[in-house]
């Protein structure tokens, strides 16, 4: 079973899969509980400093990633659209500001996670699909395999931890 990030593009969504050494309801509550996502939501040296959640189809979920030197902090607001405990979350994701006023210049994404057990573990499958090709390219240049490269090697380590 090999822990490293899988990626692909297909026109205008975002496949990214990972296999974890932890059960499945360990990975969804790591997902679904803020002290779990303090531990490992954000890239390393972006860690989470506000998160407020209502986890229920129609709540939001509310974040803040901040830069460890102070420079620079991201917000962020989920609505969960369904939810089907411990193998799906769909949410719609959208970049905002510390008010939660959506940030018209960055794309909403469209988020599947999907958990599927696994023998000695749990492989965890993220789609994300965005209102076009251009947004795609757009978070693709951004980082964001490299940010969630950082950001799942943080979450082995909690669920590594948790699972001691």
């Amino acid at each position: 079973m090999t822990n490293e990030l899988q990626v692909r593009t297909e026109a205008k969504s975002l496949f990214l899969e990972r296999n974890f050494e932890a059960p499945r309801q360990l990975v969804f509550d790591a997902y679904t509980n803020c002290e779990h996502l303090k531990h490992w939501w954000g890239p390393e040296g972006w860690p989470l400093t506000f998160c407020e959640m209502d986890f229920r189809p129609g709540g939001k979920w509310r974040f803040c990633m901040s830069e460890e030197d102070g420079e620079g902090e991201s917000w962020g607001v989920a609505t969960y659209e369904e939810i089907v405990a411990p193998e799906r979350i769909v949410y719609r994701d959208q970049f905002t500001d510390k008010d939660g006023t959506p940030n018209e210049e960055m794309p909403t994404q469209h988020v599947t996670v999907s958990l599927t057990e696994t023998e000695g573990g749990t492989k965890l499958h993220v789609r994300t699909d965005y209102a076009s090709e251009e947004d795609l390219q757009q978070i693709l240049e951004m980082g964001v395999v490299e940010g969630v490269t950082s950001t799942w090697n943080q979450l082995a380590e909690l669920l590594a931890k948790l699972s001691a």
